[in-house]
């Protein structure tokens, strides 16, 4: 049985791309800062298949690394790792910007990224297989006002893909990311009404997507299937971005 472990898994984007790769056959890591939560959707999610729960925080490198020890505890290898924790942040001007929230964003966002790579990495590399998906946003390859922070971390996140997916282009990696639009999930809760209807009336087809359209696409990007695309940036966005 294949092993896929998803960060930020307890709701939302997280939680339906998990529900997805049981119903394909994986065993699945629900990785989340919320413990309590990361618990509740498993056993909401246990009739799929094999799933468990793991309390992480992902902006610190050692807790990562615990978290790819407790994994491989249940299972000799991580064969699917899918980065998909984030945080919104303040909507704010630039000039009004917090620093320290601007650092936790970056940490969430994008050192997360780094961190679970990092340590998922070594086994991919010496089993010679292994696929990484990265959830972005289409606020990376546009920008957003006053989402000064996420949009930055969101890029960051694009180019890194980019980078690591050139790295181990031919070791049987595959690193690719997904870059949605705005998606029904509960983190519209942390931006205003009016971000929300900014980036709404971008979108041509007129509404915002759902978890299980995300979901459906990574589910391709972990599968076997995918075998001629990495460093690729896969669009989610009702035609907001076509390039």
């Amino acid at each position: 049985m294949r092993t896929a472990l998803v960060t930020g898994a307890a709701r939302g984007i997280g939680k339906a791309i998990a529900s997805r790769l049981l119903k394909d056959g994986f065993a699945v890591a629900i990785a989340d800062i919320d413990a309590g939560a990361a618990g509740k959707a498993v056993s909401e999610l246990a009739h799929l298949g094999e799933v468990f729960p793991i309390g992480v925080d992902l902006t610190d490198a050692e807790s990562v690394r615990g978290m790819v020890r407790e994994v491989r505890s249940r299972h000799s290898s991580i064969d699917v790792l899918v980065n998909n924790a984030g945080i919104g942040g303040k909507a704010t001007p630039v000039v009004e910007y917090p620093e320290e929230e601007w650092r936790r964003v970056l940490a969430v966002n994008l050192d997360a990224v780094f961190y679970c790579c990092k340590a998922v990495l070594p086994m991919m590399i010496e089993r010679g297989s292994g696929r990484i998906i990265n959830i972005a946003s289409i606020s990376g390859k546009e920008g957003n006002p006053n989402m000064s922070a996420y949009s930055s971390s969101k890029a960051a996140v694009i180019g890194f893909t980019k980078a690591l997916a050139k790295e181990v282009a031919t070791q049987g990696i595959y690193v690719n990311c997904v870059t949605p639009a705005v998606i029904e999930t509960e983190i519209l809760t942390q931006l205003t009404e009016e971000a929300v209807n900014y980036m709404l009336a971008k979108i041509p087809m007129k509404r915002v997507g759902k978890p299980e359209e995300v979901a459906a696409l990574v589910a391709w990007l972990a599968s076997e299937e995918c075998t001629f695309s990495t460093g690729a940036v896969f669009d989610i966005s009702g035609g907001r971005a076509t390039y």
